[in-house]
């Protein structure tokens, strides 16, 4: 399969070493400021092009793939107030797009088993609930994607709670997420329910980039030759029931 590799910092690096290792070509690279190869025949291509950059860039990537008529697989979060745009492109323009908040295969099962615990907690109000997630330094966003599908996860399923924040909480139905930018971790993410007795955890710890780039790298093989707008249930068909 031949990719294109918008973004080429260090999960670009450990998505083209995956995906060389897979058998894959990687027929373009585009880094900031190399704007201009989305017009080049070697972009034009590609099966499917793998985003990774920041959250001010990614809207305009995915344009500029979709005017280029490449499908594209990304994980770049904090630009999700534009998903509609994305939803209506592939619904209505026949464009492919494949996003995850997280691509690892471990945190899509913490995924659902956090669904699955908070539908077992809506049961025992004596419990609360709060999020604490810790990243490298270099993240732009807060909290992360992946804490914030947690969120979702949660406000879902228990009906005590019905919106999220960011550090501080105001009143019992808001749950608090709390948010750590440290060194080079790669992604540590962990749900509390505490009651008076005693309190549940549950945590996914990420050990490196490479369950994050070999998921992306898996998406682009599930994407290529299909139509619309795709996710991690669609390719890993997880039930969380």
């Amino acid at each position: 399969m031949k990719i294109a590799l918008i973004g080429y910092g260090k999960m670009g690096h450990e998505i083209e070493k995956i995906a060389l290792q897979r058998g894959h070509e990687i027929v373009c690279t585009i880094d900031i400021n190399e704007n201009d190869k989305f017009n080049s025949p070697e972009f034009k291509s590609a099966d499917v092009a793998i985003e990774f950059t920041s959250p001010d860039s990614a809207l305009q990537n995915y344009r500029s793939a979709f005017a280029a008529n490449v499908p594209v697989v990304s994980g770049t979060t904090g630009w999700l107030e534009h998903l509609g745009e994305i939803k209506q492109a592939c619904e209505t323009n026949g464009k492919t797009f494949f996003y995850a908040s997280n691509f690892s295969l471990g945190v899509n099962i913490f995924f659902a088993l956090n669904n699955y615990l908070a539908k077992i907690m809506n049961q025992f109000p004596d419990y609360d609930v709060r999020m604490e997630e810790t990243h490298h330094i270099h993240k732009l966003d807060a909290p992360s994607g992946t804490a914030i599908t947690l969120a979702e996860g949660i406000l879902d399923n228990l009906d005590r709670k019905k919106s999220w924040l960011l550090n501080e909480t105001k009143n019992e139905n808001e749950l608090q997420i709390k948010a750590f930018r440290e060194g080079e971790a790669p992604g540590l993410h962990t749900v509390i329910y505490e009651s008076e007795a005693d309190s549940i955890r549950i945590t996914h710890d990420a050990k490196s980039r490479k369950g994050f780039a070999l998921g992306a790298v898996l998406a682009a093989e599930f994407t290529k030759d299909k139509k619309g707008f795709l996710g991690m249930k669609d390719m890993l068909k997880l039930d969380d029931r």
